[in-house]
């Protein structure tokens, strides 16, 4: 048996209890590149004894030795990163730029700021006459995922085993190839056996039987609304930590005081990166009545750039979801400015890089999570207009502000209902926290918040 044709539980790869596979498809062609085992409720049950048993050891390591694994961990990553990126093409078919400057690098860089954390973080402190402990959650279950495959797992295995908590991953069906390379790193950086445990598979067998099994203390998971709905919904009965990283809608809101072209073409450049697969993505802009026009059509030509650049959604469910929202758009009444529903290609699961004018804020291109290379640019008519257009929806992940000054657009950005906006294009900040409002989550993920999400408190009165 190759390593990678098993599970990896309790520091070793072995086979599945059934002979079912997942195949695993390259959405660039269309062919079958890989299977991996699909696990059953027993496999799931087997890695959680597994993180069960090895949890006391791995709580009591001190906090240096954690950072130590955590670092070497960081190292093979680092040198592994082209692999990591040449999977990551292969199975979600990312263009191998974006592959190498974000699917591999982002995750490097988060597992080096848990590597530091892990050293730095303040496990106790004295409040009054009490000592305050922050101790691991227990055995945490992490769900990741297709669309960021290694950021995903990064940012759920290096913040729990930082906080001395042991992990069973069950990432997505359509990049676990991904993920039994990080097996394998793991496997290399000596962390111990039963600290980090893999099983591949469906959702609702792998996915179910590890948010219900009553020896996991905490289930972290990033996906759909709908599916973190029933994740929050078991943990809630069990009484469970729970931490779910949902959809978005976010509005990239463009004031009359910004650089206009600048905002629009970044704003434009996030929505077809990663070809829209991203939660966060400012999928809605909004533009001042008295500059619209012109926005819509330096958002015509910057998605007109994209035609080749981009690469194809990951399974032909998701291109079909994708284009029947741009069917929907047609019918609801929006102007096509840009691409369409119709295939670019004979072969692979691509979109056309789509833009929407005329959208009103009640339209379902304006109201649900798409997850596509697709921008709806929304009027507003004064500040007060743009905020209730922004917040008008369940979600509230993410967001940008454009304004001529960066007083400005902060103020604006105080009265969004969103986790996370972004300033005239502010870079991405691998240790602020990550997460939503309202329908788009609970709890955070990055840098010290992310850590104190597998942390419960103990407080020693002397």
């Amino acid at each position: 048996m190759k390593a990678r044709d098993g599970l990896y539980i309790d520091g070793a790869w072995r086979p599945a209890a059934g002979t079912d596979t997942v195949a695993v498809v390259n959405p660039a062609d269309e062919q079958v590149i890989g299977h991996v085992p699909a696990a059953s409720a027993d496999d799931v049950d087997a890695a959680v004894r597994a993180a069960r048993a090895a949890l006391p050891g791995w709580a009591a390591t001190p906090p240096a030795e954690r950072a130590a694994r955590l670092a070497a961990l960081r190292d093979v990553l680092t040198a592994r990163k082209d692999e990591i990126a040449e999977t990551v093409t292969a199975e979600l078919g990312s263009p191998p730029p974006l592959s190498q400057a974000v699917h591999a690098a982002v995750p490097i860089a988060v597992a080096a700021s848990y590597a530091e954390l892990a050293a730095s973080y303040p496990f106790e402190e004295r409040i009054g006459n009490s000592a305050v402990h922050q101790e691991p959650v227990g055995v945490v279950g992490a769900i990741t995922p297709w669309n960021y495959p290694l950021h995903q797992i990064v940012a759920k295995v290096a913040p729990a085993l930082a906080a001395g908590c042991t992990v069973v991953l069950k990432p997505a069906e359509d990049t676990p190839l991904t993920a039994q390379l990080f097996a394998e790193a793991v496997h290399e950086a000596g962390v111990p056996a039963g600290v980090f445990n893999l099983v591949t598979g469906l959702g609702p067998v792998a996915g179910q039987a590890l948010a219900e099994h009553e020896g996991v203390d905490m289930v972290s998971f990033t996906g759909s609304t709908a599916v973190g709905r029933r994740i929050g919904a078991i943990a809630g009965a069990a009484v469970k930590r729970v931490a779910l990283e949902l959809g978005g809608k976010s509005a990239n809101v463009i004031l009359p005081s910004a650089d206009l072209a600048r905002a629009v073409n970044v704003g434009v450049a996030n929505v077809m990166s990663n070809s829209g697969q991203t939660c966060s993505a400012w999928t809605r802009m909004l533009v001042h009545s008295a500059q619209y026009d012109e926005a819509v059509e330096l958002a015509a030509a910057a998605a007109a750039k994209y035609g080749e650049r981009i690469g194809p959604l990951v399974n032909a469910r998701q291109r079909e979801r994708v284009r029947g929202y741009i069917e929907k758009g047609v019918a609801e009444g929006a102007r096509l400015v840009a691409g369409g529903p119709d295939a670019p290609r004979e072969r692979g699961y691509y979109v056309r890089p789509t833009v929407f004018a005329d959208v009103t804020p009640g339209m379902a291109i304006a109201q649900e999570e798409i997850f596509g290379p697709v921008l709806s640019i929304l009027r507003y008519e004064d500040e007060d207009e743009a905020v209730r257009i922004a917040n008008g929806t369940v979600y509230g992940l993410a967001g940008a502000v454009w304004a001529g000054t960066e007083e400005e657009a902060v103020a604006f950005a105080r009265r969004l209902d969103t986790g996370q906006v972004d300033i005239n294009g502010g870079r991405f900040n691998p240790l602020a926290p990550f997460g939503g409002y309202k329908q788009s989550g609970v709890g955070r993920e990055l840098g010290p918040h992310g850590l104190s999400e597998y942390l419960q408190t103990k407080s020693l009165q002397f």
